[in-house]
């Protein structure tokens, strides 16, 4: 598949069938990641797990997709972005089998953390293959709005799929994405067409600077984590945070020598596509933590089922999924830059609602903060991800895919740290501190989407008529 012919844009059925398997995969992502995190207090009584080691759950495989995103798209411009799916997404089916069998923390964690890392090489690969398919402008924008709908519509299914089968026994969230994965893998090879690799240097895919970013970010989440028990001026914790800066700075400075990096460093160059990367860390970073706290607060202080969980966090799926796949006209009339701005207003005015967060009915406090977040999911996504990918040659549209992606994963597992740092003992203080840190993350968000709009027009990314 290429978008190098106009033939590559007419939109026949075999063409719809591959952008629907590709649509699967964030699907599958979306689905996994909402139905384990209802499933998070259910983890925690049967395994016995303190609060910052049920982080762990989630930010093991934020940090696995986080930490090896580059390298998976490295891997998808190189090898071949058919095959680099194919092979991860087997692995996944693995993992999340693996998963809803192991019975301790350590291992459950262990799982999570392959099926991130499995996932490091899906994402990539399959955005990419979205991205070299269909020509930039509305064609793009059309394909971009439906993948987005899918992880949407993923989430949402995740949420009460999650709830119910909690309800049977949490191991059931875990093992659910494997028929779904089982039948992508059995469709794709005869609907996704072989891409050709990309014919340059040597492939070399700079393991060093893979495992340095890695090793950083998992230092730097743990030091989080663990600095309200050790002090936060204490020695070891200064300590570790020096470290983990090193590693990051090693990871840099590796960049900037290596003969075929992780990152060229020269794709930074471009404003819109650092402003979307840092505006994916703050989104996805303030709503990892913000559903951490509030699905521990719904169930163990508010006592709610794990069916009633998914069912109050279901309308801002249900919003994301009926308005994702009208961004395409949105971004194709507006460019980026606004939506992302009216994005981050509405998660900012969510966050803020949800400050009162006690006992009082779930319309007034719950509802509207989970409608408002449905928004900003809604109009921000697609369009950071537009944002992210508009300009870049096709050979390096793996690496932009992958740096957006990981921007996403390494801001939830950095919030997520800072939230599970302060939750302590789960009281009514302790959650509106957490809800603070997630709106002081959703204020920077709105902050760097302002320069968007301030700066030049030809500073915005607009799509533009193919």
């Amino acid at each position: 598949m290429t978008s190098s012919s106009p033939a590559a844009q007419r939109w026949d059925a075999r063409l719809w069938t591959a952008l629907f398997l590709l649509c699967g995969v964030l699907f599958l992502d979306g689905l996994d990641v909402s139905m384990v995190g209802v499933a998070l207090p259910s983890i925690q009584a049967d395994l016995g797990l303190t609060t910052s080691q049920l982080q762990w759950v989630i930010s093991a495989y934020v940090l696995g997709l986080g930490g090896v995103l580059l390298l998976g798209g490295r891997a998808a411009d190189l090898l071949g972005r058919r095959r680099v799916l194919i092979a991860a997404l087997s692995v996944f089916t693995l993992a999340s089998l693996m998963g809803g069998l192991v019975d301790s923390g350590a291992l459950l964690i262990a799982a999570r953390f392959l099926k991130g890392v499995a996932a490091a090489f899906t994402v990539p690969a399959s955005l990419s293959l979205l991205t070299t398919t269909f020509t930039e402008g509305p064609a793009r924008n059309k394909a971009m709005a439906i993948f987005n709908a899918f992880g949407a519509s993923g989430f949402s299914f995740g949420l009460v799929f999650g709830g119910l089968l909690t309800e049977v026994g949490w191991r059931w969230t875990f093992l659910l994405p494997v028929p779904v994965a089982a039948l992508l893998l059995f469709l794709m090879p005869r609907y996704i067409a072989r891409d050709r690799p990309h014919i340059g240097q040597k492939r070399r895919y700079d393991l060093p600077g893979a495992l340095l970013l890695t090793a950083g970010m998992l230092l730097l989440v743990r030091t989080i984590v663990e600095a309200p028990n050790a002090g936060w001026a204490a020695p070891e914790t200064i300590a570790a945070f020096l470290l983990a800066a090193g590693l990051l700075a090693a990871f840099v400075a590796v960049e900037r020598r290596a003969p075929q990096p992780l990152v060229r460093l020269g794709i930074l160059r471009s404003a819109p596509l650092v402003r979307a990367n840092l505006g994916a860390m703050c989104l996805f970073g303030a709503y990892v933590g913000f559903q951490f706290v509030a699905t521990l607060y719904l169930q163990k202080t508010l006592q709610w089922s794990a069916l009633e969980t998914a069912l109050a966090f279901l309308p801002a799926g249900l919003f994301v999924a009926v308005g994702a796949p009208r961004m395409g006209t949105v971004i194709t009339r507006y460019g980026t830059a606004k939506p992302i701005v009216a994005s981050t207003v509405a998660f900012a005015a969510g966050y803020a609602l949800f400050l009162r967060v006690d006992a009082t009915p779930y319309v007034l406090t719950f509802l509207p903060t989970i409608m408002l977040l449905g928004l900003g999911f809604a109009l921000g996504y697609a369009a950071l991800s537009v944002q992210a990918t508009a300009g870049v040659s096709d050979h390096e549209q793996g690496l932009a895919a992958g740096l957006v992606q990981t921007s996403f994963q390494m801001g939830g597992a950095i919030v997520l740290a800072a939230v599970s740092a302060v939750v302590g003992q789960g009281t009514i203080s302790d959650y509106r501190t957490a809800i603070a840190i997630v709106l002081g993350v959703a204020v920077l968000s709105l902050v760097l989407a302002l320069t968007g709009v301030v700066r030049p027009r030809t500073d915005e990314v607009v799509a533009t008529a193919s």
